[in-house]
């Protein structure tokens, strides 16, 4: 199938042939026509599928031939949960409507609220904006939701997580009665699927996967190793594959800052991407990765969401994260749009229970690589799922995984 078939106008065609793709992914085959129709929409697919799109070219699609907005007000709003999200559907809507006469801007945390206040009083049809920082620009009546016609939460299971609840409802109690609702995510828990019941309207449901699952294009790699090591074969992996590109999850600002001292110390090129970054710093770090001068980037799960980069090989965790479903969220950004990638996990024994939920989460189990040289010290022994002796029936899980969302409401505190 080709694009040319979803109905969609010769400039988005022409913008889409420019950024190189051919044909439609699976989840925009059928989410764009269900946007097209006026209908509420409820997507849930694998991470890298081409979600962005999906909602991006039907909306951009439905402002052709309208009037431009006037000063302070929207037709469309798409809502995002962290910063980076924020800017990468930006610069989406950017490119997409370069053959358009459609006006877009982004308004997030950790940059002046000054010069987006300002934008919006030049007139914008598309604003794609973090929760608090949309909150804020209604309060200083910088931003008018009466003519609002389309609005998108995208990933909106992240912003439950992130602690987004309460700014969530008050956007929803502040926008007009008619209106298109579009709520796009990797995945769909029991509590999105509660929030979408009073949000949307009669929507079409689109589940392309089951949930929690990873892109199959993925290969994922479990290297066991102690603890102390975990830098040192970090370093070893990088020089013995010399992938062109890497991008690296530490569990804690603190854990990426060291890592780039050793990387660097190493003679490898990084920098590091976390909320104690300012926005412009971020922002810097981010354009060098995309363009190649920083072969490695090393982030928390800030920017497990939020960064694109085309044909990345390789996503390596040197730590694994304690809620099971960041990790299918970090490994996303490899093996996108069909392509091939790899997901390696450094693995020390005091992480078996972190590694036991991943494997529930995704349904398959790992088989531990050891790299000669760096076999841990210690033989971790990883159970059965009814191996209750160890587990508990798992729920030993339940104080990391609340330390884990108690961390991501640390993140959402410094959007």
């Amino acid at each position: 199938m080709l694009f040319s078939t979803l109905g969609l106008c010769e400039e988005l065609l022409k913008a889409i042939a420019e950024q190189g793709y051919a044909r439609p992914s699976a989840i925009q085959v059928t989410a764009i026509p269900a946007v097209l129709s006026g209908r509420d929409v409820m997507a849930a697919a694998q991470t890298g599928t081409g979600k962005t799109a999906a909602f991006v070219l039907p909306v951009l699609q439905g402002l052709m031939n309208k009037a431009p907005c006037d000063s302070k007000q929207v037709r469309v709003l798409i809502i995002t949960p962290t910063r980076e999200l924020a800017a990468q559907v930006a610069l989406s809507v950017e490119r997409y409507s370069q053959y358009l006469p459609v006006r877009s801007c982004a308004a997030f945390g950790g940059i002046r609220i000054d010069s987006q206040i300002e934008k919006l009083r030049s007139k914008v049809d598309v604003l794609t904006a973090t929760p608090g920082r949309l909150l804020d620009l209604f309060d200083r009546q910088a931003l008018d939701f009466t003519e609002i016609e389309v609005v998108v939460f995208d990933e909106a299971d992240r912003m439950l997580e992130l602690g987004f609840s309460k700014e969530i409802q008050r956007i929803h109690s502040l926008l007009p009665m008619v209106r298109q609702t579009l709520m796009f995510s990797a995945t769909f828990s029991t509590a999105i699927k509660t929030l979408a019941k009073g949000m949307l309207n009669n929507p079409q449901l689109i589940e392309l996967a089951g949930l929690n699952k990873t892109v199959d294009a993925v290969k994922q790699v479990i290297h066991p190793v102690d603890k102390s090591r975990k830098s040192e074969l970090l370093i070893h992996l990088l020089k013995t594959h010399r992938w062109p590109q890497v991008l690296v999850f530490s569990r804690t600002k603190e854990g990426a800052d060291r890592l780039v001292i050793q990387l660097e110390q190493a003679g490898i090129t990084s920098a590091a991407i976390h909320a104690n970054r300012s926005q412009h710093a971020r922002t810097l770090v981010l354009d060098g990765f995309r363009n190649g001068t920083v072969k490695v980037l090393v982030a928390t799960d800030i920017a497990s969401r939020g960064i694109d980069i085309s044909q990345l090989p390789c996503v390596i965790n040197v730590d694994l994260p304690y809620v099971a479903e960041d990790y299918v969220h970090r490994i996303g950004r490899t093996g996108r749009a069909g392509a091939a990638g790899i997901a390696i996990s450094l693995f020390s024994d005091d992480e078996t229970k972190q590694l036991v939920a991943i494997e529930r989460a995704i349904g398959r189990k790992f088989s531990l690589e050891r790299i000669p040289g760096f076999m841990p010290s210690k033989k971790a022994v990883l159970k059965g799922e009814d191996d209750e002796d160890e587990y508990g029936n798992f729920e030993a899980d339940a104080k990391p995984r609340r330390k884990g969302r108690a961390n991501a409401r640390k993140n959402h505190r410094n959007r």
